[in-house]
């Protein structure tokens, strides 16, 4: 007989988790964030010139979300940056924050 379970346990966000390596998608969206702001533009802003919505933008600097490559390279481009400028700035992050990139 299965017994339903009265509380899910709690959850720390993956990024304050110890020993957990971040998703691809985190280490990109921490990147175009920290680029965002130092070069001093609004989301919205971003997000228009990419063409997407700052609710989505949002969301993939949050890591919530796995942008397409077309997507990435309008975002990249809006704070100008390259795909390929992105990509290795992510992968460089200092650990615990480092990803491995596995994609071709």
């Amino acid at each position: 007989m299965r017994t339903a379970i009265s509380e899910a346990p709690s959850r720390l966000p993956r990024e304050v988790e110890p020993d957990v390596e971040p998703l691809w998608r985190e280490s990109v969206g921490r990147q175009l964030r920290e680029q965002r702001l130092a070069s001093g533009k609004r989301l919205v802003d971003v997000a228009e010139e990419a063409g997407v919505s700052p609710q989505y933008l949002s969301e993939v600097e949050r890591g919530l979300k796995d942008p397409s490559s077309e997507i990435l390279s309008a975002v990249a481009g809006a704070l100008d940056l390259t795909v390929r400028e992105l990509s290795v700035r992510a992968a460089r992050t200092p650990a615990p924050y480092g990803a491995l990139c596995l994609a071709a």
